[in-house]
């Protein structure tokens, strides 16, 4: 069946490919910009080569750009893996066009777009060392191409078809309300168990996606994508695709769906607004087993011939719920004051972390006089495997060296977003990480077997959109 699917696929998605000819990138899913947010006139920027003119003759006849400068500095005051300070940046450029405006070919869409990384590779690498978002911009310095699609829509709009170089992040497993936080992003349970993170930034792949709409409050989202955005391979995935050239279609497949329902969004609905999703994904390779190899040893004895057993297809399930708790007069679902959850669980044999929980709560626009702003407070925990904690004890068994129980992760931030023009914001992010790593083994400690401390960082990012 495996091989049925793949097969499938490679044809399905080399066809798509070939009919796009632009390239495009997106960034995290809390990062996600599309052309129309981009303000259309700089009004605290000059502007001496008209291009405000040019934009607004060009979004007439369906061409719309965009560009986005982000800007971080982070510093770790104590635990993690070193103390320090770094800089680290993203640009990024996009592209949008509508057909029926250009050509006249109906519900016919087009984006794209890329990012140019730069830094020494962002706080979780270089300062902490943990396995959860800090930094959702965070990347090996490099050029990139990502995300590289066509859209086709019927129905007055009701039924979209999308092929060619997608992510996943974009469109699945978010919340209305996580984007103004820099740690929330494609989960942790996704990022670590999935072959290379997943189709999610800063890695995309080929792939089709079905959306339907059957009302305004309800979508249906169904995607397959290549399973393996960088391919197999030693070192870091982002290495091995290093400017988002591989466009790989060989790889066992990733199949996701999501359900959406939405309620009370408009600015004109009368009660609180929120919103549910349900989804699920199946990934059709082979995965490792964490604890036993071929025989049944555990992997930590001394008698173990090596190679992990190996286990059919991968899986998992989540949910997203958002609530809105406060709305002003005239506001939309997006205003006043809100709260989101994300939780998640696969099985505990062949992933890294098996369930996964975010939690936080975001106030937009309620300082008087800032109505821009919002301040907000999130938390993320992964908790690792039962089997990964048994492999740690057969380990310390078998070896008769102490060494630290994985057991999880969790994190917290401290957000504000001020708009200091059109355009352009300021964020402070102040982060605490618990057992960074999922309680590991520090190599500069010290003592033998004692884990990475709890860190405390803080980070600055400037965000400038035109």
């Amino acid at each position: 069946m495996v091989r049925r699917v793949s097969k499938y696929f490679r044809r399905l998605v080399a066809a798509s490919v070939c009919c796009v000819c632009f390239p495009e990138t997106r960034p995290a899913a809390a990062q996600s910009f599309t052309v129309e947010q981009s303000p259309t006139i700089r009004t605290w920027l000059p502007d001496p080569l008209g291009l405000d003119t040019q934009r607004r003759w060009l979004r007439e006849r369906g061409v719309t750009f965009g560009s986005v400068l982000t800007s971080e500095s982070w510093t770790n005051f104590s635990g993690g893996i070193k103390r320090g300070s770094i800089v680290q940046g993203k640009y990024e450029g996009l592209i949008g066009i509508d057909f029926e405006k250009l050509a006249g070919w109906q519900g016919l869409t087009l984006f794209s777009n890329f990012f140019q990384t730069h830094g020494n590779g962002g706080p979780n690498r270089t300062l902490v060392g943990g396995l959860d978002t800090i930094s959702n911009i965070e990347a090996l310095p490099s050029i990139r191409l990502s995300e590289l699609w066509l859209e086709q829509k019927f129905w007055d709009g009701r039924f979209g078809f999308r092929f060619g170089q997608i992510t996943a992040d974009s469109e699945f497993f978010n919340s209305q309300y996580f984007t103004p936080f820099l740690s929330s992003d494609w989960p942790t349970i996704a990022k670590q168990n999935l072959p290379s993170g997943g189709a999610a930034y800063p890695l995309s792949t080929p792939g089709v996606r079905l959306k339907f709409e059957p009302t305004a409050d309800i979508t249906a989202l169904l995607a397959l994508f290549n399973g393996d955005p960088a391919g197999p391979g030693p070192g870091d995935a982002e290495e091995r695709n290093r400017h988002g050239l591989n466009f790989r279609v060989k790889d066992p497949p990733l199949l996701i769906g999501e359900l959406q329902y939405r309620y009370n969004q408009a600015p004109d609905a009368a009660g609180l607004g929120g919103g549910v999703r349900i989804g699920a994904w199946h990934h059709f390779d082979r995965f490792d087993d964490l604890r036993f190899d071929v025989q049944g040893l555990s992997l930590a004895d001394p008698a173990s011939t090596g190679p992990a057993r190996r286990l059919r297809g991968n899986q998992g399930i989540y949910a997203v719920f958002d609530q809105q708790l406060y709305r002003p007069a005239g506001g939309d679902a997006n205003s006043g004051v809100g709260v989101f959850t994300r939780i998640s669980a696969v099985p505990s044999d062949r992933n890294l972390n098996d369930f996964y929980v975010e939690g936080g709560v975001i106030a937009n626009g309620v300082i008087p006089g800032r109505p821009l702003d919002s301040a907000g407070a999130v938390f993320i925990y992964s908790r690792i495997t039962d089997r990964l904690r048994s492999l740690d004890r057969d380990q310390i068994f078998f070896s008769g060296l102490p060494q630290p129980l994985r057991d999880y992760e969790l994190s917290f931030e401290l957000n504000y977003s001020a708009a200091l023009a059109p355009g352009w914001t300021l964020q402070p992010s102040l982060q605490y990480t618990v057992h960074p790593g999922g309680n590991v083994p520090d190599a500069n400690a010290p003592i033998a077997g004692t884990a990475v401390r709890n860190a405390l960082f803080f980070g600055l990012r400037s965000t400038i959109r035109y």
